[in-house]
């Protein structure tokens, strides 16, 4: 006769019925972890969903193609809205993007192809400290040393430069670029204007032999 201890092995080896309803309840329980899971999340990512398809939308066509963007007006509404200003007026048709490098950013919408500055508006608040990097594929506000200094000209990150997020008010390296919006469709087309020849042409540096034009901005929804 076999021993209790020996007896139970074979039991469990031979009886798979109490080891098959344990691994069920066991699956059956971390199903339903993973189903809550997902419902907080869902939860969670919904309104931010919302948020996004109330942002407004643009289409920046160029001499290189369409860049699609979106605008994060609850973030930075004095830039979102200057920048839209901007566009229904047609100031940036004819402009280009005058400083191009393939390791930082592209920037325009500030000089015309022989390189004369537009006239703008009052320049704006400087609203870098909305929480929002300058991560790839994101739109910035260019300006001066000044702070408070940006006008029409804008840039989009070709890579992360959270070099130049918002760190405090002590000074203007460390004010930041305020980031407003980012590109939804078209980072093939940034990439190709990041990768054009550029030359020198003083006193500006970084500018594309052949001008890469801003035709015009169209508002989608706004």
């Amino acid at each position: 006769m076999l021993a209790g201890p020996v007896l139970h092995q074979y039991h469990f080896l031979f009886n798979p019925e109490p080891t098959r309803q344990m691994f069920t309840m066991n699956l059956n329980k971390t199903i339903l972890k993973r189903c809550a899971a997902l419902a907080v999340m869902a939860c969670f990512l919904l309104p931010h969903t919302l948020a996004a398809q109330n942002n407004p939308a643009a289409i920046i066509h160029t001499s290189m193609g369409d860049i699609q963007i979106e605008l994060y007006r609850a973030q930075a509404p004095e830039s979102v809205e200057n920048f839209i200003n901007y566009a229904n007026s047609g100031f940036y048709d004819g402009t280009i993007f005058h400083r191009v490098i393939s390791h930082f950013m592209i920037q325009g919408g500030g000089f015309t192809p022989d390189m004369q500055k537009k006239t703008t508006g009052e320049p704006i608040r400087n609203e870098a400290n909305n929480g929002l990097s300058n991560t790839r594929g994101t739109l910035a506000m260019a300006r001066t040393n000044n702070p408070h200094s940006a006008s029409s000209q804008f840039f989009i990150n070709v890579q992360d430069n959270v070099n130049l997020n918002h760190v405090s008010e002590n000074n203007s390296r460390e004010w930041g670029y305020a980031v407003f919006g980012r590109v939804t469709a078209g980072m093939n087309v940034v990439d190709d204007i990041r990768f054009v020849q550029t030359t020198t042409r003083p006193p500006f540096s970084d500018v594309p032999v052949e001008p890469v034009t801003i035709d015009s901005v169209e508002m989608i929804s706004d």
